[in-house]
Formats: structure tokens, C-alpha cells, sequence
């Protein structure tokens, strides 16, 4: 099939050959081996291509009962892309090398991944023929999984996840999947310690454990705007290390914020750093600075590495490292830089970091935020958030569901949940429903709460934390991505837990202990179809507060459950 639409990159050049695997047909451009070529009866392909520049693979196949291009970054869902779609540069500090194509009953159709941090890729119809066709294209090596299994999408992307593993065990603190209280969207710059304390306290009698102070400690300028960053001296917490103890004595870890590439207008390195900046940010009044450089990670890593050796935080919010960008973004480095490549010295700084701060508490917190999600840095955090979508439960839905299916075992925080003072309980209930499947955020002032949001809110992080393995960690199935993700499922071996953010009927067919489902819809009568026999259900309400128990017979029933509610089903002695 010919090429045509490539102005994007250069293309990759050298003799064109078939690579047949199993019953499936590649075509390769660039690469002098194939060192790997294998198929599984079952329709997953593994190719391993080297060569001495630029390598592509290119496949195609009927685009038949197909609904919706998937990536882990929501952009164009439910569209399905034409074949001279631009091609999308992914890089270590931007996005994941992964897209599923998704068809009718939530099934694959084609998921692939690359195992390089850094590929230009790009999918779509071609016009002539019907057929949907993927390229990929990274230098000198492309290693590819190629799944053509027709499963459950998630189960496919989850297929990726433990391949870009590597058969590794990655393990997290038990902090980093619990609630957490940020006080960006309820402070803003307008940091203390006194609001700080107060809000840490407060969290914790409902259930949030961790408080992440964000902008604002190192300046006293609270206008917005990054001119100040550089230095990060805590100019808004005198006296750090016994305010963070006080936050301490409350049982409450902490996290402090940093916007890692940037150097200010006002910071002391700003003529210092200009030979080193990658560009100027006039409008924020910064530069990013330049991770090739020794002595720009030097100074990053002892600003960041002194909040937790000299403070006693328990970890960092490491912001903005997508803003360093790509080595197609970036000058010719000088003769001071050690690194050949910007991505090369990103991971050189967070490793560094990480192992300065783990080095002072084993057990310290890194956050990270979509869409820096990359399998290249999952070595260097303990939790990955959602994308800044204020008040936004449906985008907020959506985005946590995505970084989940892409983020394999890393824990999943969603953006920080804020609401109108004027907030029904039931919206409040039904925007951490729409996080469900993730760890919340909670950024709003917790001494104005009304009685029903600060019941419903305690309410549901009791749900977060009571069935946190089930949600965070057990099989996580979304179903049509197409539409946002209307349903959400996870279960383990008794356990089944149902997030309804629409209209849908709920499959009750299955071998659990214990069915919970959470109604996010206006519509109170939840269709609970599939299996038999008699179960035990109550139903309570956004607060918390029983309204009805009783027994019901599975087969096709529909009980009331009210917006923000949540239905629980047990199994009865002898069913």
C-alpha cells in the first residue's frame, strides 16, 4: 500500500521487504536484521527490527465492525482516523507508544505497542480500499507487540502493560493509593502553613491521608505565573520542617510541588541558566532549562532532593516534565552537556532525584500527571494523575480510565475533585464516582462544607478505601470508549464492583460474593440483568444512609437507586 501523506518526519529509507509472521504480513522499511519474528496461535505478534537509521512497519487489515481509535490520551474518541492523519511524535516526556482499535462489543481489533520511549506513529482508513492501516517508525531499533486477539480491549492493553515490564514486579506505598488532599484549586498560590494544617486536619477526619501543598510555598506573589520558580526556597512556609511535623502529628503524609523545567524571571539562576535553557516562556515569565547539562541536573536535583532529606516531606509533585520536550524542540547542545538527547537527560534527572529522596525515606512519593505516562518513566514515580480538568466529572471519568489501561500497576490518581459551594450532595457523590476506579483528589475548602457534601464525601472515600484492591487493582473493564466510558467494571475472584455513568442495564452473570454498583445517573432504576437466584440488597443513598434492604431474585430486575447512591448485592445462604 503506498504512502501517501509524509511531509511529518524523515522517512525511512533503505530496501522495502515483507516480514510474514504467522498469518500476518509487515511491511519494513529501513531495517538490515529482523531479530525477532513470532506469532502465537492466538494472534500475538512479537517483530524486534534493527537498522542504521530510521526504521518503519507498516500493516493493514479490514476495517470491519470497528467503533473507535483508543490512545491514553482521549483526544479524537470515538473517531476513526483516515489514513493521512498526521502522525503523533511520542516521546518519554509526552504520551505512550500504544493504540488500540476498538470494535463492536468492546473488542479489539488491533492493539500494538512499541517498547521504545520514542516512536512517531499514526493510524487510520485508507480511503481505496477500506482497510485500516497503522505505521510506526523509531530509530534504529523498533521492537513491536501486535496483538490481533479478539478480547476485551482492556484485556489486550493489559496484554502491553506486563510486556513493557518485562516480567518486573513493580511495587508502590501504600500511601500512594490512598485519598489525598491538594490544595491547588482551593488555594491556589495562597499558601500557609496555618491554611495548610487546617485542611490536613480536617482531611484526615474524613479520610484523606496525604496532603499535597502545590504552588505558592516559594513566593510570596500570588498573581499566578512561574517567574519565582528556580530557587524554591519556602518564602510561604517559614520554619518548614516543624510545620511539615505538625502535618505529621496529624497522622498525614506530605507532598510538595515543583515545576521541574522551569527557571524564573526572579529566581537567582536566571542569568546564570541562560547558556543552559532549552527556550524562553516569555508569557510565563521562565525558561526551561536544559537536562543535557550537569550542572542544571546538579542544581535540580539539591532543590528537589533538600524536601525531603532537610524538610521531612514524603515525596514530591514533579510537574511539567513534558514541558522539556523533544530533541526536535531543543537547540544543538554545547560541549558541557554529557547527554546525547533531552529524553536521555530527563531520565537522568528523575533518576536522580528519585534515588536522592528514596535514599532519605524508602518509602517517599513521586507524582507524576498525564501526559508524561510513559513506560520509560514508571522506574521514577509512584503515581501517575489525570490531566488539570476542573469540574469536569465526564473528562475527569475518561482520563483516569485511560492513564489506567496505559499505566499497567502504577497507582492512578485522578485530577483534584472541586465543586461549587452551592454543590447538591448528589453531584458532589457523583463527581468521586466518576473517579472510582481511581486514587481521589480532593481540592476544596473542607471548613465550608455543608452537612450532605461532608457526608457524601466521607461517604465514598469509605467506599475508596474499603474496596481499594478491587478498584485499583483488580481485572478493569470500561466499556465502549466511543462514548466516554458509559460503564466502568473491576472485579477480583468474589468481588465485583459497577460504576453506571448512564442508562445501561448492569450484567449481574458471574460467580461473585459481593456486587456493588455505583449510580452516577440521573435515572434511579438501575436494570440489574443476568444470573439467578436470591441475593441480599441495600441500597444507600450519596450520604452514606440506608433506604431500602431487602431480597431480591437476579434475572431482570430494576431497583431504585438514587443519584450518587450505591447498591449492594450479597449472595444469600444456600444460593
Amino acid at each position: 500500500m503506498t504512502d501517501i501523506w509524509e511531509p511529518y518526519a524523515a522517512k525511512a529509507e533503505g530496501a522495502v521487504r515483507t516480514v510474514e509472521v504467522g498469518a500476518y504480513a509487515f511491511t519494513v522499511t529501513g531495517a538490515e536484521e529482523v531479530v525477532t519474528a513470532t506469532a502465537t496461535d492466538d494472534g500475538i505478534v512479537e517483530l524486534e527490527l534493527v537498522g542504521p537509521g530510521p526504521i518503519r512497519a507498516a500493516w493493514h487489515f479490514p476495517c470491519t465492525d470497528v467503533t473507535a481509535l483508543w490512545t491514553p490520551e482521549t483526544t479524537g474518541r470515538g473517531w476513526i482516523p483516515a489514513a493521512w492523519t498526521a502522525p503523533k511524535q511520542v516521546a518519554l516526556t509526552r504520551g505512550a507508544p500504544v493504540a488500540s482499535l476498538v470494535g463492536v462489543g468492546n473488542v479489539s481489533r488491533c492493539t500494538f505497542a512499541a517498547l521504545e520511549a520514542e516512536v512517531l506513529a499514526t493510524g487510520g482508513v485508507h480511503e481505496e480500499t477500506g482497510e485500516f492501516r497503522f505505521w510506526v517508525q523509531a530509530q534504529r531499533r523498533l521492537t513491536l507487540r501486535v496483538d490481533f486477539s479478539v478480547r476485551h480491549f482492556a484485556h489486550c492493553l493489559a496484554g502491553i502493560t506486563a510486556w513493557w515490564s518485562g516480567g518486573k514486579e513493580l511495587t508502590f506505598p501504600d500511601s500512594a493509593r490512598m485519598p489525598a488532599y491538594s490544595t491547588w484549586y482551593s488555594m491556589h498560590q495562597d499558601v500557609t502553613p496555618e491554611k495548610v494544617e487546617r485542611q490536613a486536619a480536617l482531611g484526615k477526619a474524613l479520610g484523606l491521608d496525604v496532603i499535597i501543598v502545590d504552588d505558592g510555598w516559594m513566593t510570596t506573589d500570588r498573581r499566578r505565573g512561574y517567574g519565582h520558580c528556580g530557587d524554591w526556597d519556602p518564602v510561604s512556609l517559614p520554619d518548614t520542617a516543624a510545620h511539615v511535623a505538625r502535618v505529621h502529628d496529624l497522622g498525614v503524609e506530605y507532598m510538595l510541588w515543583y515545576a521541574i523545567p522551569f527557571v524564573g524571571r526572579e529566581s537567582s539562576m536566571w542569568e546564570a541558566f541562560q547558556p543552559y535553557a532549552l527556550r524562553q516562556v516569555e508569557h510565563l515569565d521562565t525558561m526551561v532549562v536544559d537536562p543535557r547539562y550537569p550542572v542544571v541536573r546538579a542544581h535540580l536535583v539539591e532543590r528537589h532532593a533538600r524536601a525531603v532529606e532537610a524538610w521531612g516531606m514524603d515525596g514530591l509533585k514533579i510537574d511539567f516534565v513534558d514541558w522539556f520536550g523533544t530533541d526536535a524542540d531543543a537547540p544543538e547542545a554545547g560541549p558541557a552537556a554529557d547527554c546525547a538527547t533531552v529524553s536521555e537527560g530527563v531520565e537522568r534527572l528523575l533518576a536522580e532525584i528519585f534515588l536522592r529522596i528514596r535514599a532519605a525515606k524508602p518509602t517517599a512519593l513521586v507524582e507524576f500527571r498525564q501526559p508524561y505516562v510513559s513506560p520509560g518513566l514508571w522506574p521514577y514515580t509512584t503515581m501517575v494523575r489525570a490531566v488539570d480538568c476542573p469540574l469536569s466529572p465526564a473528562e475527569n471519568r475518561q482520563r483516569t480510565v485511560d492513564v489506567r489501561l496505559a499505566a499497567g500497576k502504577v497507582p492512578v490518581h485522578c485530577d483534584m475533585l472541586l465543586w461549587h459551594a452551592a454543590e447538591p450532595p448528589e453531584q458532589v457523590a457523583s463527581h468521586l464516582v466518576n473517579v472510582l476506579f481511581s486514587v481521589p483528589q480532593v481540592s476544596v475548602d473542607l471548613s465550608e462544607l455543608q452537612t450532605g457534601q461532608r457526608e457524601a464525601l466521607a461517604f465514598w472515600l469509605g467506599v475508596f478505601r474499603r474496596y481499594r484492591d478491587v478498584l485499583q487493582l483488580g481485572t478493569l473493564e470500561p466499556v465502549r470508549p466511543d462514548l466516554g466510558y458509559p460503564m466502568v467494571r473491576a472485579y477480583d475472584g468474589t468481588t465485583e464492583i459497577v460504576a453506571r455513568y448512564a442508562a445501561l442495564p448492569v450484567d449481574a452473570a458471574g460467580t461473585w460474593e459481593e456486587l456493588l454498583v455505583a449510580n452516577a445517573d440521573a435515572d434511579p432504576y438501575v436494570r440489574i440483568r443476568g444470573g439467578s437466584g436470591p441475593v441480599r440488597a441495600v441500597v444507600r443513598d450519596c450520604r452514606g444512609a440506608e433506604v431500602w434492604e431487602g431480597t431480591l431474585e437476579l434475572g431482570d430486575v430494576s431497583p431504585y437507586v438514587p443519584r450518587g447512591g450505591l447498591l449492594t448485592l450479597s449472595r444469600t445462604a444456600g444460593a
